[in-house]
C-alpha cells in the first residue's frame, strides 16, 4: 500500500466514523427506537453515496479479493475508530451530552455484560446485513434503480438496530461516548469485529459455489 493510498483510505474512513457517530447521536436522542433506527440509516446512506470507507462495508470483500485486501480493511477500521472517537469527544462538549452519555453507558453495559458467544453471533448477523446493504446498493446502481438502492441500504440498518445485532463501529462510538475505556469493552469490541467479519464474508463465500453468482 502506497502512502497516497493509506492517506486516502484513512481520510475516507474517518469521515465514515463521524457519520456513524451522527447516526448514533440521533438514535440515542430518539424516544422511539423505531424512529431512531430509521434515522440512523442516514449514516450508512451518506457513507455509501459519498464513497466513504466503513469497515463493515469492506470486510466482506476479503472473501472475494483474498488476504491482499486485509491492509485496506485494517486501515479502514483504524480510521473508523478515529472518526467515532472524534464524534464522541465533540458531542461530550455540548449541551446535549448528559442524557446521551447516560443512554450510551446503559447500552454499553448491556452489550459488554453479554456472553462472548452471544456477542459473536449478534455480530455475525449484523455483518451479513451490512454486506447486503453495500453490495445491494452496488447492484441497484448498476441497474439505475435509485428507489431500490435507498431501500436496500436503509432496511438492513433498521433491522440490525431493532433486532439488537452488534455493529462494531456503532458500538465503538457508544463506548467512546460512554467513556468506557476498559478491558471488558476492548474484549467486546474485538469479539464483534470478528463476528462482523464472519458475517460480512458469509454471503460471498457461499455464493462462490453457487451457480447464481453475485
Amino acid at each position: 500500500m502506497s502512502k497516497k493510498q493509506f492517506i486516502s483510505f484513512l481520510s475516507d474512513s474517518v469521515l465514515a466514523g463521524l457519520m456513524i457517530g451522527v447516526g448514533g447521536v440521533v438514535s440515542l436522542s430518539s424516544d422511539n427506537r423505531y424512529i431512531g433506527a430509521v434515522l440512523f440509516s442516514l449514516g450508512l446512506l451518506t457513507i455509501i453515496h459519498f464513497k466513504f470507507g466503513l469497515y463493515t462495508g469492506k470486510v466482506g470483500n476479503i472473501a472475494r479479493n483474498g488476504v491482499k485486501f486485509i491492509p485496506e480493511v485494517a486501515v479502514t477500521l483504524l480510521g473508523n475508530g478515529i472518526g467515532t472517537f472524534l464524534a464522541a469527544v465533540l458531542i461530550r462538549l455540548t449541551r446535549i451530552a448528559p442524557p446521551l452519555v447516560e443512554k450510551a453507558q446503559a447500552t454499553v453495559q448491556t452489550k459488554t455484560s453479554d456472553s462472548i458467544v452471544s456477542m459473536f453471533i449478534l455480530g455475525i448477523f449484523c455483518g451479513m446485513l451490512m454486506f447486503i446493504a453495500v453490495d445491494g446498493y452496488r447492484k441497484c446502481k448498476e441497474n439505475s434503480d435509485s428507489t431500490a438502492g435507498f431501500m436496500i441500504v436503509a432496511f438492513p440498518v433498521i433491522v440490525f438496530i431493532i433486532s439488537g445485532f452488534n455493529h462494531c463501529i456503532a458500538d465503538m462510538f457508544y463506548i467512546f461516548l460512554a467513556g468506557e475505556y476498559t478491558l471488558v469493552a476492548l474484549g467486546y469490541f474485538i469479539t464483534v469485529v470478528l463476528g462482523n467479519a464472519v458475517g460480512g464474508m458469509l454471503i460471498p463465500t457461499f455464493k462462490k459455489v453457487s451457480e447464481n453468482k453475485l
